[in-house]
């Protein structure tokens, strides 16, 4: 099997998990605050991955290590932002076509913080996105509700986290020695870097929701299945999701990668109809369609080069 085939196979595996993932978070809130819910979910992933990449981690310079810190703190906000809109919307297909629209503000990002070029795609598939967002809205009444808010805002701090990541990371290449070569520099770095990014989103949703939420018995409803959920959010939906998903992109280029991630708030709508039984209204359903348009817009090149390939 080509790595190109296998990269994309191994990545629509990750968003099946990522979809999952959401079911997990789901169970898991409505036992317990989500900052302390998202806390413990990340603290324990990065733990794990701990035990499996301690001699990546102690192969970290300083500066790579407070790099990596300042881009999970962003991710951490981000992730701050998404489980509060899992908390207060009803519907988590909507709130993961919400969330998607982060892919399409990394150019836009790029741009204002950068000065990047922004691609001609992204400026067609802008008024497709927001068309979409404006049906999404007409559902409620002309009105954004406080789910749908943290939802956009979460998309906004993943766009930046996308962004500061990759040059992040493109520094560390720059700056690898002349004994090793980028991708000897990258597959050293990749885990210890993992493991940083989620410490750090563990830590900060952890100290906000010590900050505002309790965590008494009232609060927190400590049984089996608890454990179980938030076990499988932290190992599955987070250590596992994020390893596989870093291996996959290391056999393909970046921008592929991107493409067969899109397909994440489709399992997201699919899994949430069969596992809690949730329904759009028709203007839901249009508007989730016009944003996932709206994303294969903004990576239409990427998307005909790799049907090019193929030979479809």
């Amino acid at each position: 099997m080509k790595r190109a085939t296998q990269s994309d196979l191994l990545l629509i595996v990750v968003t099946l998990i990522a979809a999952i993932s959401w079911m997990f978070s789901k169970e898991a809130i409505a036992l317990m605050p989500p900052l302390l819910f998202m806390g413990l979910r990340f603290l324990l992933a990065a733990a794990f991955l701990a035990c499996i990449g301690s001699r990546q981690l102690r192969q970290l310079t300083r500066e790579h290590i407070v790099r990596s810190a300042r881009v999970g703190i962003v991710f951490g906000v981000a992730m701050l932002f998404w489980v509060l809109g899992l908390a207060h919307s009803e519907t988590m297909g909507e709130g993961a076509f919400l969330t998607s629209l982060g892919v399409l503000l990394v150019p836009i990002v790029a741009r204002v913080f950068f000065a990047e070029p922004m691609p001609r795609s992204t400026w067609l598939a802008l008024p497709v996105a927001l068309l979409g967002m404006l049906l999404l809205s007409l559902a409620h009444g002309f009105s954004i509700s406080w789910g749908q808010g943290f939802y956009l805002i979460a998309a906004v701090g993943l766009a930046v986290f996308f962004t500061l990541n990759t040059r992040a990371a493109t520094v560390s290449v720059r700056k690898a020695s002349h004994r090793q070569t980028a991708a000897e520099l990258s597959a050293v770095d990749s885990l210890a870097l993992t493991i940083i990014t989620l410490t750090s989103v563990g830590l900060v949703t952890l100290l906000v929701s010590l900050l505002i939420e309790p965590w008494d018995s009232t609060a927190v409803q400590w049984s089996p299945a608890l454990f179980a959920w938030l076990l499988a959010s932290a190992l599955i939906g987070t250590a596992a999701r994020f390893w596989l998903q870093t291996y996959a992109q290391s056999l393909t280029t970046q921008t592929s990668g991107a493409v067969m991630l899109i397909l994440e708030p489709i399992w997201v709508a699919l899994f949430a109809a069969l596992w809690f039984t949730e329904s759009l209204l028709l203007l839901q359903w249009i508007g989730c369609l016009m944003i996932f348009l709206a994303l294969l817009v903004n990576r239409w090149q990427v998307l005909r080069s790799i049907l090019t390939r193929r030979g479809l």
